[in-house]
């Protein structure tokens, strides 16, 4: 019952969130390409600690434990499992394919205001 409500929420913020962004590029560390914040859902094992799991599961795909731990943002330990890092689109196409990541969703930054009003009069 509360993965599904978990799911229901995370769905909506998604949701909500899709229609207020705009994306913003990064430089990716070491990468010299440029690429986006993205949120990785993974399936940690329980006895796994969450930053070690997240950094051996992010070097997997940019190259070395230091290139990960500088590509980090963020780790979400309670109600995910997870991680946030600065991502090239081949590194969030080699993450996806990893058994243990569940997902991987591109980080939208949020604007307030006319501006981003403006932006969704546009769309329609």
């Amino acid at each position: 019952m509360r993965v599904s409500f978990l799911i229901s929420v995370f769905v909506l913020l998604s949701t909500i969130s899709f229609l207020m962004a705009e994306p913003v590029g990064v430089s990716v560390p070491g990468s010299g390409e440029d690429g986006a914040v993205h949120i990785v859902y993974v399936d940690r094992p329980v006895e796994e600690e969450p930053e070690a799991f997240h950094i051996r599961t992010l070097a997997s795909v940019v190259g070395s434990e230091d290139a990960a731990k500088e590509a980090l943002i963020y780790h979400y330990k309670h109600a995910a499992s997870g991680f946030s890092a600065k991502l090239t689109p081949q590194q969030v196409a080699d993450l996806s394919q990893k058994a243990e990541v569940l997902q991987v969703v591109r980080n939208l930054q949020l604007h307030s205001g006319t501006a981003a009003a403006d932006r969704r009069k546009n769309l329609v």
